[in-house]
């Protein structure tokens, strides 16, 4: 676990998956340990942007946390927390290390069968292969999304 820091609630790289009829993954077998030293395999699934979200249940408790405190008179903020929380879904690994993901969220990410499973700190990002593939020509391209103007509680948010 310490060279992809899975112990440590740390996840990075990209692993090409595949989602069953069902509509579950199997979380990569270096993950597994770590997830459930950290969070006994229970884990929330949210949106973002055009992907999903994949988190430890106590790294997700704390990201809630602070969402629901943002400014509720703030539109972005607002429009996060219907986002984040509102969609997150909380799921457990079963014992062959396997995750379902509800019909909704499969729809918002546009999730067939193949999939990209990628770690970006203390989330995952899920991605279908098609929005993944799009979104490395667009950086190798030079190219990006700017934010949006954040007001200053956002921009030091850490989701």
């Amino acid at each position: 676990m310490g060279e992809n820091g899975a112990g440590l609630g740390m996840f990075r790289g990209a692993t090409k998956i595949t989602l069953d009829a069902k509509g579950r993954l199997a979380v990569p077998s270096r993950y597994r340990e770590g997830l459930l030293t950290r969070a006994e395999g229970h884990l929330v699934v949210t949106v973002e942007d055009q992907c999903l979200l994949i988190y430890a249940l106590p790294d997700w408790e704390e990201i809630e946390r602070k969402l629901v405190r943002l400014p509720a008179l703030n539109e972005h903020a607002r429009d996060l927390q219907r986002r984040m929380v509102g969609y997150a879904s909380d799921v457990d690994m079963d014992g062959h290390g396997r995750i379902l993901l509800t019909r909704e969220l499969r729809e918002y990410a546009a999730l067939d069968r193949q999939a990209m499973l990628v770690g970006v700190g203390i989330k995952f990002e899920l991605w279908s292969e098609e929005r993944w593939n799009a979104k490395r020509d667009t950086w190798r391209a030079g190219g990006g999304t700017k934010p949006a103007n954040l007001p200053p509680e956002l921009e030091t948010l850490s989701y």
